[in-house]
């Protein structure tokens, strides 16, 4: 690999891709509308985004931009330029009736019961405010001041870090390791082991992904407002709009608190002790975020070996007597490899990939993770007693249907992961009975003696509030979006 390609542009690319601005405890996204499209590209072509160099200091405050299809159709981006970023981002999440079915987007979570991202609540651009305590305020009255010839805010989404999210378990543990020096061979190699650590084209868009290829985007002649871009490394001779970008998802997740702990404790026969272990159970930590599943027995790639909290998979585990099958954490990180588990040699890795090794079969039931890993950069909103609360959820992947869609429809939504029966998340699932009348709303809980315990009729604890699909592009990307047309 020439030295041009091996090269990481971090000054090209928004900071969130690299930081999770932890620091910057005080943040609002802004959603935003536009109405005046010159206004609209002049304010953004000018726009004070952070990138993802490194700096000797945190910024005091840092603004990231993320678009729309529908804002980039607005800003005047032609039309075959839209059509080249993938299919999901150009639908949307929202008027799909298939894609609302498989996203579990359906019932009191429909699009139509939205507070934003439908019909004439779609944003077209995603403001992302961060900033250190006590700087927020006066940040952002002086955006919502410069933007106000360009666009219209349709809303407005305070957001703060804590240690912990709104039901009380510790968050924000586990996380993809980004390959930024590119160590990892650009080919598909079957990988016996899991691993942390993920090729950096699994979240940014330009470079070479978990199957040593280039995710789909727009590459357009080098010519007037895109000469200014990077040049695309598979094909040198196209400059690449979708370079140094991700694909950003943001979801507005609106939680019960109140009645999660309520519906436990019921389910314990009024134990609050009971109630709080089987919430760890559903959750697949304990409060604290201590891992249900054994430690690994092996280093782990791409680990901090000093995070103990992450030394763990589930080989150790494959019934789900420590861990249930259907917990959270197990769904959203199943944490298995390309094959499974099985003695080596040539015989052994035959039988396993046909199929032959009934053992090796039975532990087979869910796809790789690493094709599916989410960078997670979501922050709680509201105040327990004070209203409403949850999780304003941001992910960033450079496949919306491979990675995002694909986890939470197969794995977060779907009714039988892993072999279950019946069981969508029971953290946010939506109780929605599937397309066959069969039910969703149950959790089982593996013994080691006996049948497993199984809790049936569960409630609905997470409400989707919102929602929207948006092109997190590299700067010079933003300067020619803004041009384009």
């Amino acid at each position: 690999m020439s030295d041009a390609a091996i090269n990481v542009e971090l000054d090209d690319m928004q900071g969130l891709l690299r930081f999770g601005y932890g620091r910057h405890a005080e943040a609002c996204f802004l959603l935003l509308r536009i109405t005046d499209r010159d206004a609209a590209r002049r304010w953004l072509a000018a726009a004070p985004v952070a990138s993802a160099a490194t700096l000797a200091e945190p910024p005091p405050v840092v603004l990231q931009v993320a678009l729309s299809s529908a804002g980039l159709r607005a800003l005047g981006t032609p039309d075959a330029v839209v059509g080249g970023f993938s299919v999901e981002f150009v639908d949307g999440m929202s008027g799909n009736p298939s894609r609302e079915r498989r996203l579990g987007d359906i019932g009191s979570n429909a699009p139509g019961g939205w507070d934003w991202g439908s019909q004439a609540r779609l944003p077209h651009v995603a403001l992302l405010l961060y900033a250190l305590p006590g700087a927020l305020a006066d940040w952002q009255r002086g955006i919502e001041e410069g933007i106000a010839a360009g666009f219209e805010i349709i809303a407005r989404l305070p957001s703060h870090l804590s240690d912990t999210e709104p039901f009380g378990f510790a968050d924000g543990i586990s996380q993809p390791a980004l390959d930024w020096q590119r160590t990892r061979p650009a080919r598909d190699v079957e990988l016996q082991d899991y691993t942390n650590l993920a090729c950096l084209g699994e979240f940014v868009l330009g470079y070479p992904n978990e199957y040593g290829a280039y995710t789909d985007r727009p590459l357009l002649d080098p010519h007037g407002a895109a000469a200014g871009l990077p040049r695309a490394e598979e094909a040198p001779a196209r400059a690449d709009l979708g370079r140094n970008g991700s694909y950003l998802v943001l979801r507005q997740l609106r939680q019960d608190v109140d009645g999660f702990w309520q519906a436990l404790t019921h389910f314990a026969g009024g134990d609050a002790a009971g109630g709080r272990q089987l919430a760890e159970a559903m959750v697949g930590r304990r409060v604290n975020g201590e891992p249900l599943a054994a430690v690994s027995r092996t280093p782990i790639e791409g680990n901090d070996p000093a995070d103990a909290l992450n030394a763990f998979t589930y080989r150790d585990d494959p019934y789900g007597v420590r861990c249930p099958l259907g917990a959270h954490v197990r769904r959203a990180n199943p944490r298995n490899a390309d094959l499974p588990p099985g003695t080596p040699g040539l015989v052994s890795w035959a039988m396993r990939t046909l199929g032959f090794d009934a053992d090796a079969l039975a532990q087979d039931l869910v796809a790789s993770t690493r094709f599916h890993r989410l960078l997670r950069r979501g922050r709680e909103y509201g105040e327990h007693g004070a209203g409403e609360q949850g999780l304003h959820f941001v992910c960033l992947n450079a496949s919306i249907g491979r990675q995002f869609e694909f986890v939470q429809a197969a794995w977060i939504a779907g009714a039988h992961f892993d072999g279950l029966s019946g069981e969508s998340d029971p953290l946010l699932g939506n109780r929605e009975a599937a397309r066959d009348g069969s039910a969703t709303d149950a959790f089982s809980i593996p013994q080691p003696l006996g049948p497993a315990r199984r809790l049936d009729m569960l409630p609905q604890f997470v409400t989707v509030r919102g929602g929207a699909y948006f092109f997190l592009p590299g700067l010079r990307a933003l300067r020619v979006l803004a041009a384009l047309g």
